[in-house]
């Protein structure tokens, strides 16, 4: 399976933005990577360079490559609604993402861990592919031989609660109700700026 598999920090350094979750390198280096360090004098950014960085940072964020990207984009672009916000609802209608969010694990690259090891079914099924899309009325749950994993039981401490998302903590499962609307999705991310640049 393709995904990022380089140094996470240097990425929050270059967004200034804890992509990959809480960052103590983040904190002492607040400035972008480069062997001149903070010191490197940076000329005004073009429009595109702008609109790439806003493209690249959306990546990052969801653990997407280029191909899967353009897939999702062209998928929402051939769909009713505005492009930019249809791109993040099905960004966040991924398997992956939707195990993040119910709070079994407090990474989107632990969650798609889960999935691959076979830990999640869904609907029933036991599915191990992270990209896999769902649907509203989709039921998410933890195999039973999976539910005293520590991983899940830690992160389930510390869960956070979303409106299209319902928990049911004595079945380790929760059921994807809808697609968030754009208010709803706290990503700092202007997806109008990746509509700009695919649209060239």
């Amino acid at each position: 399976m393709a995904r990022y598999r380089g140094p996470k920090s240097k990425i929050a350094r270059k967004f200034s933005e804890p992509i990959f979750g809480p960052d103590k390198v983040l904190d002492r280096k607040n400035y972008p990577p480069g062997v001149h360090g903070n010191k490197r004098r940076r000329g005004k950014k073009s429009e595109y360079a702008i609109q790439l960085a806003e493209k690249q940072k959306a990546k990052y964020t969801y653990g997407l490559l280029e191909r899967q990207f353009h897939g999702l984009f062209d998928k929402a672009a051939r769909s009713k609604g505005i492009t930019g916000e249809n791109l993040l609802k099905l960004l966040e209608s991924r398997l992956d993402n939707v195990v993040f969010r119910l709070g079994l694990t407090n990474t989107r690259r632990g969650a798609r861990q889960l999935v691959s090891h076979k830990h999640i079914k869904v609907n029933g099924v036991v599915t191990n592919i992270p990209s896999c899309l769902l649907k509203p009325g989709d039921v998410v749950e933890v195999r039973e031989k999976s539910k005293s994993l520590e991983l899940i039981t830690e992160a389930l401490n510390t869960k956070r609660s979303w409106s299209w998302l319902e928990w049911e903590p004595s079945g380790f499962k929760g059921t994807f109700l809808n697609y968030p609307d754009r208010s709803e999705i706290p990503e700092n991310i202007k997806e109008q700026l990746i509509v700009e640049l695919y649209s060239k």
